[in-house]
């Protein structure tokens, strides 16, 4: 498995700084927060992304994945919300990166068949776009569809390839499901996989990997027990937590572990 973090741990940092970090610290890859307030979102021109594309080029670092904010299951019509998805597409294409994470996000006064019926609409639209431009769309387990038993009623209908699932393994733990059992809803979907730890389902600071008690040591056994050999992504929430610990600091720890997890697994 190759190993990436999130931008969401060093807000605002430009390119140069977060390649910086990525070569010094031992990571493949970084997933790209595209929100207007970070140095690359679907507001970049032309030349602007052709720069950031050379620079993770010659860095050697890949773009993992942009990380949106599109919600597919959100009430309300679908044009708003096919529309930001194009953007990211658009945006991954151009610098190259293979996937474009999106948020289930229905209300929570709607029925969930009728969100699960909206999400697989606009999944299955976007699909096209995607294909076209050799982009995954992943569906993370996240708020309204939290687990993977969630995220399957949405991407078993879809039924595309450039679809898929997105597994943050907070979520899918403060949904009660079991890594196995995630595993298993979203084996033939598994785009990447979001790793984190926290202290308690009701304190989600972000910890250093390993001092929390997310069950990250199963996730990564059962993810290599299936023979699995994607990416493992650090989402540490520092934008969300200004107490949080600078993610720099903790880079190599947070890497180490991650290796020490995928020795034990082997």
């Amino acid at each position: 498995m190759k190993l990436a973090f999130s931008t969401l741990g060093v807000p605002g940092l430009p390119v140069p700084e977060v390649l910086a970090l990525a070569s010094a610290h031992g990571y493949h890859g970084v997933e790209l927060r595209a929100h207007p307030e970070e140095p690359v979102h679907p507001g970049l021109g032309p030349a602007e992304r052709a720069d950031v594309a050379a620079a993770f080029k010659s860095s050697g670092v890949e773009i993992l994945g942009l990380a949106g904010y599109a919600r597919v299951a959100a009430a309300g019509p679908d044009e708003p919300v096919l529309g930001e998805i194009r953007q990211l597409l658009e945006l991954a294409h151009d610098l190259g990166a293979p996937f474009v994470r999106v948020f289930p996000g229905a209300d929570p006064d709607q029925p969930l068949a009728d969100a699960d019926a909206t999400a697989a609409r606009r999944l299955g639209t976007a699909a096209e776009d995607a294909a076209a431009l050799g982009v995954r769309v992943l569906l993370e387990t996240h708020d309204s569809h939290r687990t993977g038993a969630d995220a399957i009623r949405v991407l078993g209908p879809v039924g595309h390839r450039q679809v898929g699932a997105l597994w943050d393994v907070m979520h899918t733990w403060l949904g009660g499901e079991q890594p196995a059992d995630t595993y298993a809803a979203l084996s033939p979907h598994l785009g990447y996989v979001q790793v984190k730890d926290i202290a308690s389902a009701e304190d989600t600071t972000p910890l250093a990997l390993g001092a929390g008690i997310l069950p990250l040591a199963e996730c990564v056994e059962v993810l290599s027990r299936h023979g699995w050999d994607g990416w493992l992504c650090w989402e540490y929430e520092k934008r969300w937590y200004e107490s949080a610990a600078p993610l720099p600091g903790l880079l190599d720890a947070g890497r180490e572990h991650l290796v020490r997890l995928l020795n034990d697994s082997a």
